[in-house]
Formats: structure tokens, sequence, C-alpha cells
């Protein structure tokens, strides 16, 4: 399993934030038709969403290697 989806989620997440700061300034108050709060809260939701979802699959696949572990020990047994 690759890493890829969780740091493109963290990159995310870090654009949301310097759209915020900028939106704050005041230096950017549009992105195209869309305001810029709108657009920060978008993409910082899409990139807590790869994260999260990443971290849950991650801890799936743990629980189901164990899982296989302990049921092999058992078959020795």
């Amino acid at each position: 399993m690759s890493r890829i989806p969780r740091l493109i989620g963290y990159a995310l997440m870090a654009a949301a934030v310097v759209l915020a700061v900028l939106m704050r300034r005041g230096s950017l108050e549009a992105i195209g038709p869309f305001p810029v709060a709108a657009v920060a809260l978008l993409v910082g939701m899409i990139g807590v969403m790869l994260v999260f979802t990443d971290l849950m699959v991650r801890g799936l696949y743990a629980q189901v290697g164990a899982a296989k572990h302990r049921a092999g020990d058992e078959e020795e047994r």
C-alpha cells in the first residue's frame, strides 16, 4: 500500500490553510466565481477525507493481518 493518498491529503489541508490565511489578510477574495472560504473548506474537507480513509484502511489491514496470524498459530497447535 502506498502512502501517496495520505500525503496528498496533507498537502490539500495545507493548501486550505494557506487559502484561509490569504483570505484573512484580504489579499484574495475569490477564486473565479467562488469565494475563497468555500474553496478552502472544500479543499480541506477532501484532504481530511483522504487522510482518514487511508488511516482507516491501514488499520483494517492490520486487524485482518493480526487475525490471520492468530488463526495460523491456532492451527499449528
